[in-house]
């Protein structure tokens, strides 16, 4: 990270990530270089201090459609690996923000469907099951042990832990963010960490709509070649999708501009046979009729000579 910042003369920059890189010596890196964080908190993970803070309905403000908001400035006591190896506590002085959605409660609630059957599976038909095939479930069941050696199930009064299933449910639908950034307003530093979800996006489009992976070449320059050619690819996507004011998923564009696909009718005239509401949108930003079913050639050749003028 330092040598991105050094190499562009980016400056101070913010650090937004999941959960999975909120820990204490990464949070201290970050402030030790003057930067700052934007990070998502496991509620379930937290001390009991934040889980009560989370559940009190005290200070939260509505905003509609079941979504609900409120944060605090608060010092948090965080552990650093010192260059001795030693654990040092220190405290972080940072803005922690809570949301709650119902529609994040009901995803939630779907996610963990699944779960407890697996898990009411297992209890019922442990033999199915081994230390590596139990993951997710075996939270829910009491009693599970596994053999040291194979994996496989020791045969235990196994049984549901509702108790468990009592405590997670209580929590669904929160959300946690911790930031540095506490002169922020609450709704910018979630427009913030939502800008995340845009970056993970792009991510799975170049890699399955582009498959940019795997890579099934040797040569550096090719590998280069292939890896540019996707992100070219993507740039023009994310233009298509700012140019119709974001109406459409970059999954349908790229599924309407696939099938709109021509063949030869007769000598120098094409058939195009697909259009939808996609195709006719972008249509209307860049000038181009896709409706039209039959073409010449000569005004195709002038649709893409006009494009690569633009």
């Amino acid at each position: 990270m330092g040598k991105i910042q050094h190499d562009y003369s980016l400056g101070r920059i913010v650090v937004v990530a999941d959960k999975g890189l909120t820990t204490g010596d990464n949070i201290w890196y970050i402030l030790s270089a003057n930067n700052g964080y934007v990070l998502s908190y496991s509620v379930l993970g937290a001390d009991q201090d934040f889980k009560d803070y989370v559940l009190n309905e005290n200070g939260y403000v509505d905003k509609g459609d079941d979504f609900k908001i409120k944060s605090r400035l608060y010092p948090r006591e965080i552990k650093v690996t010192s260059t001795n190896g030693k654990k040092l506590k220190k405290t972080v002085d940072e803005k922690q923000i809570i949301f709650y959605s119902s529609k994040y409660a009901e995803k939630a609630k779907r996610d963990r469907a699944q779960v407890i059957l697996k898990a009411k599976d297992l209890i019922k038909n442990p033999s199915k099951y081994n230390k590596s095939t139990t993951f997710g479930a075996a939270k829910y069941v009491r009693n599970l042990t596994f053999d040291a050696q194979t994996g496989e199930i020791v045969k235990q009064h196994l049984s549901f832990d509702e108790e468990k299933l009592r405590e997670e449910e209580k929590y669904d639908g929160y959300y946690a963010i911790l930031t540095s950034e506490y002169k922020k307003p609450d709704d910018k530093i979630i427009e913030i960490y939502r800008g995340l979800w845009k970056i993970e996006e792009s991510f799975k489009i170049t890699k399955s709509d582009f498959e940019s992976r795997p890579v099934y070449l040797s040569l550096e320059e090719h590998i280069e070649a292939h890896f540019l050619t996707c992100f070219i690819s993507l740039v023009i996507l994310r233009i298509l999708e700012r140019r119709i004011n974001r109406k459409h998923s970059p999954s349908a564009i790229l599924e309407s501009l696939r099938k709109s696909e021509c063949s030869l009718n007769q000598e120098n005239y094409y058939l195009f046979n697909f259009y939808d509401q996609v195709l006719k949108d972008i249509g209307e930003e860049f000038g181009i009729d896709f409706s039209l079913k039959n073409r010449a050639l000569v005004d195709i050749k002038k649709i893409l000579g006009d494009t690569k003028k633009g």
